[in-house]
């Protein structure tokens, strides 16, 4: 399917509503807790995509919500992925140097400071989703338990967890569908619920939009495995080749290349699938399935 949508000016546009959002969510502040919200804002403005908070917004409009509906879970999203980037390139697991095109969180500042600085933002994550407002209402809570779900032990912990324990064993696919699933499709899947509920979207259309988001989750990951293979680092602002050094279990490394990209496309097939019953609203949607397996960063 074609859409005929402008999607990098969309991304850029998307991309810089949430840029000043997250800085009017997380400023500049003095005093003991000065150092740890540096680096807390280290990474979390280091660049990056903000795929997972753009699909929230997307997700929003496509269910007849506003973009301001779903900006608070959107940062939210983002700061929780921050997160993760921050535990993941740590000594006891990935041990990367590079992220984003700079160094690692606690390249700079210190293994203690960077694990606060994850804990950091993953509380203040839903110290966003909570909000201000009393009574918290039942579709709140239920978008609070879509996005805390996607990052417990049942969606990304649960996957880093797999991986670790996966690495220099033979791959097989799944292992590795387990882990992408839970590690990397768990938040993005969560991103589009969440969206949707915000927006407030019908339970159909909710359900929906789910499906989509756990599609182009597993199919987003797909790419990133087979990038590490043929990316260029300074296009993707991280090191390539680290997960065959590293024996980890990954989609080229059970199924071959070529195996791969076919399935990255036919998971897109399927999250297209899921937007049948959506008008152009969520065409964003559309053109986002096609670019995650065909973008090169």
């Amino acid at each position: 399917m074609t859409v005929d949508f402008d999607l990098k000016q969309y991304l850029e546009a998307r991309r810089q509503m949430v840029e000043d959002a997250l800085e009017a969510a997380l400023p500049e502040q003095e005093g003991p807790e000065a150092r740890v919200i540096e680096a807390m804002r280290y990474s979390l403005f280091a660049g990056g995509k903000r795929l997972r908070p753009i699909l929230c917004l997307a997700a929003a409009e496509a269910v007849g919500g506003e973009v301001e509906d779903a900006m608070a879970a959107a940062c939210a999203l983002e700061m929780i992925h921050t997160y993760s980037l921050i535990h993941d390139d740590l000594p006891a697991m990935d041990d990367d140097d590079l992220r984003r095109g700079v160094p690692t969180n606690h390249t700079v500042f210190g293994e203690a400071i960077a694990i606060l600085a994850g804990d950091g933002l993953l509380t203040e994550a839903f110290v966003l989703l909570s909000g201000n407002t009393t009574p918290v209402s039942e579709r709140t809570v239920q978008l609070i338990r879509v996005i805390a779900k996607a990052a417990s032990y049942r969606g990304m912990v649960g996957g880093q967890v797999v991986d670790m324990l996966s690495q220099n064993k033979p791959a097989d696919l799944e292992t590795v569908k387990q882990m992408h699933s839970r590690k990397t499709a768990a938040l993005i899947s969560a991103a589009a619920e969440a969206g949707a509920l915000a927006g407030n979207g019908t339970e159909d259309k909710v359900a929906a939009l789910a499906r989509y988001g756990t599609a182009v989750g597993l199919a987003f990951q797909i790419a990133d495995d087979i990038l590490d293979i043929e990316g260029d680092t300074e296009v993707l602002g991280k090191s390539t080749g680290s997960d065959e050094a590293r024996g980890k279990v990954t989609y080229p490394a059970a199924i071959g290349l070529e195996r791969s990209r076919e399935a990255a496309r036919n998971i897109v097939d399927e999250a297209l699938e899921a937007l049948e019953g959506f008008d152009e609203k969520a065409d964003p949607l559309r053109a986002l399935a096609s670019y995650i397996v065909t973008r090169k960063k």
